[in-house]
């Protein structure tokens, strides 16, 4: 296939294809909710090398390194991340449709989170070498920190 596009950690085929690269961060990761009116965000959820905090009127997700999550939080833990790289622009569609469409063959469960520059992709652990595999297969490029 022919590219049309390329980019930074990016290449689009004639067929519509997007090839992106990814890397596999280091740790495991939670994401936790909290109530929606709490007054202040806990200094856990923010103490670590990554973090993202997002409140709706229904929650507060924060989405952190799983080892600074208290126990009693209300937490989905064992999460690997994989973050594409970036930056994408606002314009540009298909990215995440094209990381998630291979891992969803392979019925392995998602949370993805965005950032201004790029998008990322939570897996469980146990998960993680057979997404990394599905999204190769896919013709995307997986590397580790």
């Amino acid at each position: 296939m022919r590219p049309l596009r390329r980019g930074k950690g990016r290449e689009m085929t004639s067929t519509g294809a997007r090839h992106l690269h990814l890397t596999i961060l280091a740790g495991e990761f939670a994401v936790c909710r909290l109530a929606p009116e709490a007054a202040t965000i806990p200094t856990w959820a923010f103490a670590g090398h990554w973090f993202s905090l997002t409140r709706t009127d229904a929650e507060l997700s924060v989405v952190c390194p799983a080892s600074l999550v208290p126990d009693e939080v209300q937490a989905e833990r064992d999460w690997s991340m994989l973050r594409l790289t970036g930056p994408f622009p606002f314009d540009l569609t298909g990215i995440l449709a094209a990381i998630l469409a291979p891992l969803a063959a392979a019925t392995i469960p998602i949370f993805a989170l965005s950032t201004f520059d790029t998008d990322y992709v939570l897996v469980k652990t146990p998960d993680l070498a057979r997404a990394a595999a599905a999204l190769r297969e896919a013709g995307h490029r997986v590397d580790e920190v």
